[in-house]
């Protein structure tokens, strides 16, 4: 032992010695929360020196430092800093599956409102192990049991150990290169940048990446535009006939069902039907419900689903487009077409606040008239969980603002409840839960639950209103809400339905695999128009990027002439090849994840031949050179250069979300008789009265007290 300290006395014992630690903290974040699908000894070979090159770089930038009172200061909070980058990525991973790049970490300001609850839920007994030798040095400094070395190092030791590590990340690049050909060039997907070189490696490769794109943008040409025009007009699928127009006019309520995923639907827990109301909804004949229906987020999750949604265009590779670009970017969006092509007004109503995920910008440059966010509504003491109002106090909140809307309007509600980590209050919720050992898994239902009854409280006032019977109602998973690494947890409920789930096998949980994690991708897409008769369960296979086509050609507006890459769902012509961001993809027959081909009959693995292979293969093509145009036309902001015929571009310093009740108010009033609000129509009577909720809170009186911080950037009160 004493033969060990005074080693570690010296400085390049302390070097060490945080080198090995940090090596060993690494491995424990690949084996304990990475899944980086290594395989053989090679590769096991590779991730294991992995770490190594750049962590000799970054921290022998310390033996540069002649003084013992800068070296050592320096070097742990290098130590420090790069442990902080593996523990957030750690973190990250176990909710998204993903690593966090450079545009997610210059985003955190614009999604961070409510992280510190999930984040909390993600932790792990063993995160201790990634700051336990950090403590321990400081104590061990402090009580002076490692003291510092005062003798100079040599003028040469601190470039020596430079390019060793740049030699050995040579080594380790020759062999990823090795294992995988073009792994830089081609950039498979960010866990092979992880699996092969390192979370640092990684993170420097994607800020050189985050750079280029960023010079890409500023030097974007108009030119640039044609290929991308090319694509989308040689890719539009024409409108079936029988269902074009059959929507035109009607108001359009679209209801975001936070991270909601499809198997919910008509599935059973502990004898209990999880989501009763929305599956009448489901199977109801004034109703078209897709059961192949596919979330086609990135790292962007919610903000991307109401991208792809809203716009017609994917989310970005990385990060989050409503985060990083949102604020200058230009959009030929739902809001502003309806109101353009058929005199739609718009409004989102939200409970958290308004700069969560950028949306104060981006609603502007989309055209949206109106956002009702937190500074809206009494989210005080119990109202609200840590991303915003309670779904049924939104809703029931919402009236106030919803019946001064002029019709036909497009209103958009984004619901917060079932939101990871699925916590709800004793009192809002009987619903019992099963037991798989995973407090997330077992919650999920139970907060599907309360979902489920807040869309039936809002569907009663529709009816009650009257404004059901004029609307199209379309109701959307944005994307999964049980992440990959907790799918086998999920599993364990397959039993208690196993009616439900018998595609997944007899013993889904030990013979799990991608497939499965594939399939749990879809969420529900239904439109519900009442009046209809002929609506029904939709087998064709999509995604969220087909989405405004499809709602653009029921209201009876062409959507050729934008710039939109999916496809009308209900045309003979539409795509089925559903993309997913990281460039895998699924069809109506086989499954292609990461390379690896998986029959949709059998879930089993297959290796193409023949025809099948040149089938795998031109989908493919498609799949990259969609995603790839969609990247093209956001990353460099080719919409700036494109203007459709009769399209008006957007002013965002039109709109301005503060004081939206007073707003409503003055164009009622200058309408007066021509004014078409609920209100109006209800002889300048409110509606409030008629909603009813059986939410605790709802009679709670407002308190000092708030789980979410309440800011407006448009203003500090929200009348």
């Amino acid at each position: 032992m004493k033969q060990f300290i005074s080693k570690i006395n010296t400085r390049m014992g302390f070097f060490f010695l945080l080198v090995f630690l940090f090596w060993l903290k690494t491995l424990l974040a690949y084996f304990a929360d990475f899944s980086l699908g290594v395989s053989g000894i090679f590769q096991w070979f590779i991730m294991l020196i992995n770490p190594l090159a750049i962590t000799f770089l970054l921290f022998g930038i310390a033996l540069y430092a002649k003084k013992a009172k800068i070296f050592y200061p320096l070097i742990l909070l290098i130590d420090i800093g790069n442990t902080v980058l593996l523990y957030l990525n750690v973190i990250y991973y176990r909710e998204f599956s993903d690593f966090m790049t450079i545009n997610t970490m210059l985003g955190y300001s614009k999604v961070d409102q409510g992280l510190s609850g999930s984040s909390l839920a993600l932790t792990e007994p063993h995160d201790l192990l990634f700051w336990l030798d950090i403590v321990i040095i400081l104590v061990l400094m402090l009580m002076r049991k490692i003291k510092f070395d005062q003798n100079p190092l040599p003028k040469r030791l601190g470039f020596q150990v430079t390019s060793l590590s740049v030699l050995l990340f040579g080594f380790n690049l020759m062999f990823a290169e090795i294992d995988r050909p073009q792994l830089i060039t081609r950039t498979f997907d960010r866990t092979y940048i992880v699996k092969y070189l390192g979370i640092d490696a990684f993170t420097v490769y994607d800020g050189a990446k985050t750079e280029q794109t960023s010079k890409m943008r500023s030097s974007a040409t108009k030119s640039e535009l044609k290929s991308v025009e090319k694509y989308v007009h040689g890719h539009y699928a024409k409108s079936n006939k029988k269902y074009y127009g059959i929507a035109k006019g009607k108001n359009v309520i679209v209801i975001h069902l936070e991270s909601f995923q499809q198997f919910l639907i008509d599935d059973k827990v502990e004898g209990q039907t999880v989501t009763p109301f929305l599956n009448k909804i489901y199977h109801s004949k004034s109703t078209y419900a897709f059961s192949n229906f596919f979330h086609q987020v990135g790292q962007g999750k919610t903000s991307d689903a109401e991208n792809m949604l809203e716009t017609g265009t994917f989310g970005l590779p990385e990060g989050s487009l409503f985060a990083q670009l949102g604020t200058n970017q230009t959009f030929q969006a739902a809001p502003a077409i309806l109101n353009q092509e058929q005199g739609y007004t718009s409004a989102v109503f939200h409970g958290n606040v308004a700069s969560f995920w950028n949306r104060n910008n981006v609603y502007k440059n989309m055209g949206y008239q109106y956002f009702f966010s937190a500074s809206y509504y009494d989210t005080s003491g119990d109202k609200s969980t840590g991303y915003g109002l309670k779904d049924k106090l939104l809703f029931k909140d919402s009236i106030k603002y919803l019946q001064y809307l002029q019709q036909p309007f497009y209103a958009k509600y984004i619901t917060v409840s079932n939101h990871f980590p699925f916590d709800l209050d004793k009192e809002d919720s009987s619903f019992k839960v099963p037991n798989t050992g995973n407090s997330s898994v077992n919650n999920y239902f139970k907060t599907a639950n309360y979902l489920d009854q807040s869309v039936k409280e809002f569907f009663t006032f529709l009816k009650k209103s009257g404004l059901y019977d004029n609307s199209v109602i379309i109701l959307y998973g944005d994307h999964y809400g049980i992440s990959n690494s907790d799918n086998k947890d999920l599993a364990k409920t397959f039993s208690q339905d196993s009616s439900h789930f018998k595609s997944y096998g007899s013993d889904p949980v030990d013979n799990w695999t991608d497939w499965d994690n594939t399939q749990l991708q879809r969420v529900p897409f239904m439109i519900h128009i009442p009046g209809v008769k002929n609506g029904g369960i939709q087998k064709q296979y999509g995604g969220e990027i087909d989405v405004l086509p499809t709602l653009l050609h029921l209201l009876g507006i062409n959507s050729k002439k934008y710039m939109q890459f999916g496809t009308d769902l209900f045309s003979s012509q539409h795509d089925q090849v559903v993309a997913f961001r990281n460039q895998n993809y699924i069809t109506p027959n086989y499954t292609s994840i990461s390379g690896t081909v998986y029959d949709n009959n059998t879930g089993q693995v297959v290796t193409p031949t023949g025809s099948l292979k040149k089938q795998i293969a031109k989908d493919q093509k498609k799949v990259n050179k969609q995603l790839g145009m969609s990247d093209s036309l956001n990353e460099k902001n080719l919409l700036r250069f494109y203007t459709p015929k009769g399209f008006k571009a957007v002013n965002s310093q039109l709109y301005n979300y503060a004081n939206g009740l007073n707003k409503e108010l003055a164009v009622q009033k200058k309408l007066g008789l021509k004014s078409t609000s609920m209100y109006s129509n209800n002889r300048d009577r409110s509606l409030e009265d008629l909603y009813k909720t059986d939410a605790p809170e709802a009679s709670h009186s407002k308190s000092k007290n708030n789980r979410i911080q309440i800011t407006n950037p448009d203003s500090n009160s929200g009348n």
